[in-house]
Protein backbone atom coordinates (compact mmCIF):
# COMPACT_ATOMS: atom_id res chain seq x y z
CA UNK A 1 0.00 0.00 0.00
CA UNK A 2 1.03 3.59 -0.63
CA UNK A 3 -0.37 6.46 1.47
CA UNK A 4 0.40 10.01 0.37
CA UNK A 5 -0.76 12.54 2.97
CA UNK A 6 -0.82 16.29 2.23
CA UNK A 7 2.51 16.15 0.39
CA UNK A 8 4.06 19.26 -1.10
CA UNK A 9 7.36 19.81 -2.87
CA UNK A 10 8.97 23.15 -3.65
CA UNK A 11 12.22 23.88 -5.47
CA UNK A 12 14.55 26.86 -5.15
CA UNK A 13 14.91 28.96 -8.27
CA UNK A 14 18.05 30.50 -9.67
CA UNK A 15 18.02 34.12 -10.77
CA UNK A 16 17.86 33.01 -14.40
CA UNK A 17 14.93 30.69 -13.70
CA UNK A 18 13.03 33.48 -11.93
CA UNK A 19 13.66 35.71 -14.92
CA UNK A 20 12.36 33.03 -17.31
CA UNK A 21 9.16 32.63 -15.27
CA UNK A 22 8.41 36.32 -15.74
CA UNK A 23 6.75 39.00 -13.67
CA UNK A 24 3.75 36.81 -12.82
CA UNK A 25 5.92 34.69 -10.52
CA UNK A 26 7.03 36.12 -7.19
CA UNK A 27 9.39 34.54 -4.68
CA UNK A 28 12.52 32.43 -4.87
CA UNK A 29 10.81 29.02 -4.96
CA UNK A 30 8.28 27.20 -7.14
CA UNK A 31 5.75 24.65 -5.93
CA UNK A 32 5.83 21.49 -8.05
CA UNK A 33 3.31 19.61 -5.87
CA UNK A 34 0.70 21.20 -3.59
CA UNK A 35 -0.72 19.22 -0.64
CA UNK A 36 -1.46 16.07 -2.64
CA UNK A 37 -3.17 13.16 -0.87
CA UNK A 38 -4.20 9.72 -2.13
CA UNK A 39 -4.03 6.00 -1.27
CA UNK A 40 -2.96 3.13 -3.57
CA UNK A 41 -4.34 -0.29 -2.62
CA UNK A 42 -2.85 -3.74 -3.39
CA UNK A 43 -4.45 -5.56 -6.33
CA UNK A 44 -5.55 -2.34 -7.99
CA UNK A 45 -3.98 -0.11 -10.63
CA UNK A 46 -3.76 3.50 -9.52
CA UNK A 47 -3.29 5.88 -12.43
CA UNK A 48 -1.79 9.34 -12.07
CA UNK A 49 -2.89 11.38 -15.08
CA UNK A 50 -1.68 14.81 -16.09
CA UNK A 51 0.13 16.79 -18.80
CA UNK A 52 3.91 17.10 -18.93
CA UNK A 53 5.13 19.29 -16.09
CA UNK A 54 2.03 18.71 -13.94
CA UNK A 55 3.95 17.21 -10.99
CA UNK A 56 3.54 13.49 -11.75
CA UNK A 57 7.23 12.61 -11.85
CA UNK A 58 7.99 14.72 -8.78
CA UNK A 59 5.28 12.86 -6.85
CA UNK A 60 6.54 9.44 -7.94
CA UNK A 61 10.14 10.34 -7.14
CA UNK A 62 9.08 11.27 -3.63
CA UNK A 63 7.33 7.89 -3.29
CA UNK A 64 10.53 6.17 -4.50
CA UNK A 65 12.67 8.16 -1.96
CA UNK A 66 14.61 9.94 -4.72
CA UNK A 67 13.22 13.28 -3.49
CA UNK A 68 12.16 14.32 0.00
CA UNK A 69 8.82 16.10 0.48
CA UNK A 70 8.96 19.69 1.60
CA UNK A 71 5.98 18.88 3.80
CA UNK A 72 3.58 15.99 4.37
CA UNK A 73 4.21 12.26 4.70
CA UNK A 74 4.45 9.22 2.43
CA UNK A 75 4.13 5.66 3.73
CA UNK A 76 5.07 2.70 1.50
CA UNK A 77 4.45 -0.82 2.84
CA UNK A 78 4.23 0.65 6.36
CA UNK A 79 7.61 2.40 5.98
CA UNK A 80 8.14 6.17 6.02
CA UNK A 81 9.94 7.34 2.87
CA UNK A 82 12.04 9.91 4.75
CA UNK A 83 13.05 8.04 7.92
CA UNK A 84 12.97 4.46 6.56
CA UNK A 85 14.15 4.95 2.99
CA UNK A 86 16.22 1.75 2.82
CA UNK A 87 13.23 -0.40 3.77
CA UNK A 88 11.05 1.42 1.22
CA UNK A 89 13.56 0.82 -1.56
CA UNK A 90 13.80 -2.86 -0.63
CA UNK A 91 10.10 -3.40 -1.21
CA UNK A 92 9.66 -1.13 -4.23
CA UNK A 93 10.40 -1.28 -7.95
CA UNK A 94 10.66 1.95 -9.96
CA UNK A 95 10.48 2.06 -13.77
CA UNK A 96 10.75 5.22 -15.86
CA UNK A 97 10.61 5.91 -19.56
CA UNK A 98 14.27 6.96 -19.52
CA UNK A 99 16.41 3.85 -19.17
CA UNK A 100 19.62 4.27 -17.20
CA UNK A 101 21.62 1.12 -17.87
CA UNK A 102 25.34 0.34 -17.99
CA UNK A 103 26.23 0.15 -21.69
CA UNK A 104 29.15 -2.23 -21.18
CA UNK A 105 27.14 -4.84 -19.28
CA UNK A 106 24.94 -7.56 -20.74
CA UNK A 107 21.35 -8.18 -19.53
CA UNK A 108 22.62 -11.25 -17.65
CA UNK A 109 25.30 -9.21 -15.88
CA UNK A 110 22.93 -6.30 -15.21
CA UNK A 111 20.20 -8.39 -13.62
CA UNK A 112 22.65 -10.50 -11.61
CA UNK A 113 24.16 -7.30 -10.22
CA UNK A 114 20.84 -5.77 -9.17
CA UNK A 115 19.55 -9.06 -7.77
CA UNK A 116 22.61 -9.40 -5.55
CA UNK A 117 22.38 -5.72 -4.64
CA UNK A 118 18.90 -6.51 -3.29
CA UNK A 119 20.29 -9.38 -1.20
CA UNK A 120 18.76 -12.23 -3.20
CA UNK A 121 20.21 -15.72 -2.75
CA UNK A 122 21.64 -17.23 -5.93
CA UNK A 123 18.92 -19.85 -6.59
CA UNK A 124 16.07 -17.37 -6.12
CA UNK A 125 17.88 -14.85 -8.31
CA UNK A 126 18.46 -17.28 -11.18
CA UNK A 127 14.90 -18.67 -11.00
CA UNK A 128 13.42 -15.18 -10.98
CA UNK A 129 15.70 -14.05 -13.82
CA UNK A 130 14.68 -17.03 -15.96
CA UNK A 131 11.00 -16.22 -15.37
CA UNK A 132 11.44 -12.56 -16.36
CA UNK A 133 13.67 -13.26 -19.37
CA UNK A 134 11.15 -15.80 -20.67
CA UNK A 135 8.25 -13.42 -20.05
CA UNK A 136 9.92 -10.44 -21.74
CA UNK A 137 11.75 -12.27 -24.54
CA UNK A 138 15.23 -11.22 -23.38
CA UNK A 139 16.97 -14.60 -23.84
CA UNK A 140 17.90 -13.97 -27.48
CA UNK A 141 20.04 -10.95 -26.53
CA UNK A 142 20.89 -11.82 -22.90
CA UNK A 143 24.65 -11.97 -23.51
CA UNK A 144 25.01 -8.91 -25.75
CA UNK A 145 26.15 -5.53 -24.42
CA UNK A 146 23.32 -3.15 -23.60
CA UNK A 147 24.97 -0.21 -25.38
CA UNK A 148 24.05 -1.66 -28.78
CA UNK A 149 20.36 -2.19 -27.96
CA UNK A 150 17.27 -0.48 -29.35
CA UNK A 151 15.10 1.59 -27.01
CA UNK A 152 12.60 -1.26 -26.72
CA UNK A 153 15.28 -3.81 -25.85
CA UNK A 154 16.72 -1.50 -23.20
CA UNK A 155 13.28 -0.97 -21.70
CA UNK A 156 12.78 -4.74 -21.40
CA UNK A 157 16.03 -5.00 -19.47
CA UNK A 158 14.90 -2.09 -17.28
CA UNK A 159 11.65 -3.94 -16.57
CA UNK A 160 13.59 -7.03 -15.50
CA UNK A 161 15.82 -4.87 -13.30
CA UNK A 162 12.75 -3.25 -11.72
CA UNK A 163 11.03 -6.59 -11.02
CA UNK A 164 13.95 -8.91 -10.21
CA UNK A 165 13.48 -8.73 -6.42
CA UNK A 166 9.71 -9.30 -6.78
CA UNK A 167 8.70 -5.99 -5.14
CA UNK A 168 5.30 -5.63 -3.53
CA UNK A 169 4.99 -2.01 -4.69
CA UNK A 170 5.70 -1.07 -8.31
CA UNK A 171 5.94 2.50 -9.61
CA UNK A 172 5.78 3.14 -13.36
CA UNK A 173 6.62 6.68 -14.46
CA UNK A 174 5.39 7.08 -18.07
CA UNK A 175 6.97 3.69 -18.88
CA UNK A 176 5.78 3.52 -22.51
CA UNK A 177 7.11 6.95 -23.51
CA UNK A 178 8.95 6.76 -26.82
CA UNK A 179 8.43 3.02 -27.29
CA UNK A 180 7.07 1.19 -30.29
CA UNK A 181 3.76 -0.68 -30.10
CA UNK A 182 5.31 -4.09 -29.36
CA UNK A 183 7.55 -2.82 -26.54
CA UNK A 184 4.69 -0.77 -25.05
CA UNK A 185 2.42 -3.83 -25.12
CA UNK A 186 4.88 -5.85 -23.02
CA UNK A 187 4.80 -3.15 -20.34
CA UNK A 188 0.99 -3.00 -20.37
CA UNK A 189 0.88 -6.78 -19.90
CA UNK A 190 3.38 -6.55 -17.04
CA UNK A 191 1.24 -3.95 -15.27
CA UNK A 192 -1.78 -6.26 -15.60
CA UNK A 193 0.25 -9.18 -14.23
CA UNK A 194 1.29 -7.08 -11.23
CA UNK A 195 -2.38 -6.51 -10.48
CA UNK A 196 -3.08 -10.25 -10.70
CA UNK A 197 -0.20 -10.83 -8.29
CA UNK A 198 -1.90 -8.46 -5.79
CA UNK A 199 0.90 -5.92 -5.94
CA UNK A 200 0.38 -2.23 -5.30
CA UNK A 201 0.70 -0.55 -8.70
CA UNK A 202 0.88 3.15 -9.48
CA UNK A 203 1.66 4.47 -12.94
CA UNK A 204 1.70 7.91 -14.44
CA UNK A 205 0.75 8.75 -18.00
CA UNK A 206 -0.60 11.45 -20.27
CA UNK A 207 -1.91 8.86 -22.74
CA UNK A 208 -5.68 8.48 -22.42
CA UNK A 209 -5.85 5.05 -24.07
CA UNK A 210 -3.59 3.65 -21.32
CA UNK A 211 -5.89 5.10 -18.68
CA UNK A 212 -8.88 3.44 -20.33
CA UNK A 213 -7.11 0.07 -20.55
CA UNK A 214 -5.63 -0.09 -17.07
CA UNK A 215 -7.05 2.28 -14.47
CA UNK A 216 -9.00 1.06 -11.44
CA UNK A 217 -8.42 4.26 -9.49
CA UNK A 218 -7.66 7.65 -11.00
CA UNK A 219 -6.00 10.81 -9.78
CA UNK A 220 -5.59 13.84 -12.03
CA UNK A 221 -2.79 16.25 -11.24
CA UNK A 222 -2.60 19.64 -12.89
CA UNK A 223 -0.03 22.35 -12.14
CA UNK A 224 0.85 20.55 -8.92
CA UNK A 225 -2.76 20.34 -7.66
CA UNK A 226 -4.81 17.16 -7.35
CA UNK A 227 -8.04 18.01 -9.17
CA UNK A 228 -9.65 14.55 -9.18
CA UNK A 229 -9.17 11.47 -6.99
CA UNK A 230 -11.56 8.52 -7.10
CA UNK A 231 -12.70 5.37 -8.89
CA UNK A 232 -12.21 5.40 -12.64
CA UNK A 233 -15.72 3.98 -13.10
CA UNK A 234 -17.11 6.94 -11.16
CA UNK A 235 -15.07 9.32 -13.29
CA UNK A 236 -16.49 7.85 -16.50
CA UNK A 237 -20.02 7.83 -15.10
CA UNK A 238 -19.77 11.54 -14.27
CA UNK A 239 -18.26 12.67 -17.56
CA UNK A 240 -19.90 15.64 -19.25
CA UNK A 241 -17.88 15.29 -22.45
CA UNK A 242 -17.89 12.35 -24.86
CA UNK A 243 -14.15 11.52 -24.69
CA UNK A 244 -11.60 11.22 -21.89
CA UNK A 245 -9.43 13.84 -23.59
CA UNK A 246 -12.25 16.40 -23.70
CA UNK A 247 -13.30 15.63 -20.13
CA UNK A 248 -9.75 16.11 -18.90
CA UNK A 249 -9.52 19.47 -20.69
CA UNK A 250 -12.88 20.52 -19.22
CA UNK A 251 -11.78 19.68 -15.66
CA UNK A 252 -8.42 21.40 -16.13
CA UNK A 253 -10.07 24.58 -17.48
CA UNK A 254 -12.58 24.54 -14.65
CA UNK A 255 -9.70 24.35 -12.16
CA UNK A 256 -7.96 27.24 -13.92
CA UNK A 257 -11.07 29.39 -13.56
CA UNK A 258 -11.39 28.60 -9.84
CA UNK A 259 -7.74 29.38 -9.08
CA UNK A 260 -7.44 32.41 -11.37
Amino acid sequence: MITVDKVSKSFSLSRQQRKELGADHSGKTVNAVNEVSFVCQPGRIFTLLGPNGAGKTTTLRMIATILKPTSGNIIVNNYDTVTQGEQVRGSLGFLTGSTGLYDRLTPNETIDYFGRLNGMDEKTLQDRKKYLFDLLGINEFADRRVGKFSTGMKQKVSIARTMIHDPQVVVFDEPTSGLDVIAAKSIIELIRQCKKDNKTVIFSTHIMSEVNMLADDLAIIYKGDLIYNGLFTDFKAGMRETTLEDEFIRIAQEHENVTA
